[in-house]
């Protein structure tokens, strides 16, 4: 008896498995009775198809006015790509005016510390906080972050250097989906304060700064004192061998060392402490 309702129970959960999930996927010729849908057949506008939703009868709808394609170019073409045109590079960074509530982009000290924050944010962890390639990634085996001081990036164009943190090169992935274009031209800034923080004379400086710098260089070392008149050495029996042998010395004067600190960048402000 017992045995009867066991079969039964059996036989009722196979027909409840098989009618909920049995046969979904299969070809029918009628829509398959579906107990949850999982909104497949939910309302939605799809491509290219009329929609009763909108008076005009379509589901496209036109763009906003003032919408450009992602393959057009943009009115400044320079500013968002950083090409005179299809051939050349541009050099120099596009400066404007505040847009829509925005920034300006200007080169001065406000943006200079922007492009650092940016700079820290995005490259410092690669390329090092003196645009070495030494940052905390080479501590792990990548070590094939490029540093900023070599003759070839500080005779790279600004515009390849947007290039380079928009789409990226070699390893290096590129930030245009992330980093405003502002803002990586504000880094383009930036990379050329460090570029010029490593490699500065002191004819960079402004000549109140070269003054500046003459007043703290460090003072020369004293001159030696003049040798004292050599004694002549006592003759000696003839045969007998000598086992010294004479020595001159030479003093070279010292000059005044100058010392030229990241302070005295014309037109770029403060990059710490290295």
């Amino acid at each position: 008896m017992k045995l009867r309702y066991f079969f039964l129970a059996l036989a009722l959960a196979v027909v409840t498995v098989v009618s909920i999930a049995g046969f979904r996927g299969d070809h029918f010729t009628k829509p398959p009775f579906e107990i949850f849908p999982d909104m497949n057949y939910q309302d939605k506008v799809k491509d290219q198809q009329p929609s009763a939703f909108f008076a005009d009868g379509n589901s496209a709808r036109a763009p906003i006015p003032g919408t450009v394609a992602e393959e057009m170019p943009a009115a400044n073409d320079y500013w968002a790509t950083g090409k005179w045109d299809d051939t050349h590079w541009g050099d120099g960074i596009p400066v404007h005016d505040a847009v829509d509530g925005g920034r300006p982009l200007q080169v001065d000290a406000a943006d200079m510390a922007r492009g650092r924050e940016r700079y820290t944010i995005s490259c410092e962890v690669c390329h090092g906080a003196a645009g070495d390639g030494k940052g905390i990634t080479s501590k792990y085996g990548l070590n094939g972050a490029a540093s900023y001081h070599t003759d070839r990036l500080r005779q790279e164009t600004d515009g390849e250097l947007f290039d380079t943190i928009t789409n990226g090169h070699g390893q290096m992935f590129g930030y245009g989906y992330n980093i405003t274009i502002d803002d990586r031209w504000r880094i383009v800034m930036y990379i050329r304060a460090l570029q010029l923080s490593q490699n500065a004379s002191v004819a960079d400086a402004t000549p109140d700064e070269q003054a500046q710098l003459q007043k703290t260089a460090k003072p020369a070392p004293p001159a030696p004192a003049p040798a004292a008149p050599a004694t002549p050495a006592p003759a000696k029996p003839p045969g007998t061998a000598s086992n010294s042998t004479n020595k001159s010395s030479v003093s070279h004067s010292s000059q005044p060392v100058i010392y030229l600190t990241q302070q005295t960048m014309k037109g770029w402000v403060d990059l710490g402490e290295f």
